[in-house]
């Protein structure tokens, strides 16, 4: 009776024998919340190149993630400060204008109901008083300049 049913299995090419072992996505495999597999599929369908090796969707994946939590870490520490528990769009954009690195990235990105950074040109803000001026005691290299 055994000898029966390893005939057919042979005949299939081991497709169908034996259980089958659970997929397993390649964002796990990576280590990653950002999907491997979808960014894989983009890369391709953007004809970027005409071919894609197999580690370039799992380090671009991996830049993103970081991108991502990068700015929702500035962005929950700007809600915070706000005394705030919710992210808005304001505290998106404060997050990025006021990290360099970030803003050099997305100078060029408008972020919807976002703002702008609170700035005053020194020019226009009023002059010291008479009074201020009198109580400072000029020294002798102020006075010479």
């Amino acid at each position: 009776m055994e000898a029966e049913n390893t005939t057919a299995i042979k005949g299939t090419g081991g497709r169908r024998g034996g259980e089958r072992k659970k997929s397993i996505p390649k964002s796990v495999r990576a280590g990653l919340q950002f999907p491997v597999g979808r960014v894989a599929r983009f890369l391709k369908k953007g004809r970027y190149a005409q071919r894609t090796g197999t580690g370039a969707p799992v380090y671009l994946a991996a830049v993103l993630e970081y991108l991502a939590a990068e700015v929702l870490e500035l962005a929950g520490n700007a809600a915070r400060d706000n005394k705030k528990s919710r992210i808005i769009p304001r505290h998106v954009q404060l997050a990025i204008r006021n990290d360099e690195e970030l803003g050099k990235l997305l100078s060029g990105v408008t972020i919807a109901s976002g703002g702008v950074l609170p700035n005053i040109n020194p020019v226009l803000l009023p002059k010291k008083s008479v009074a201020a001026e009198e109580k400072v005691p000029q020294t002798k290299s102020s006075k010479k300049a």
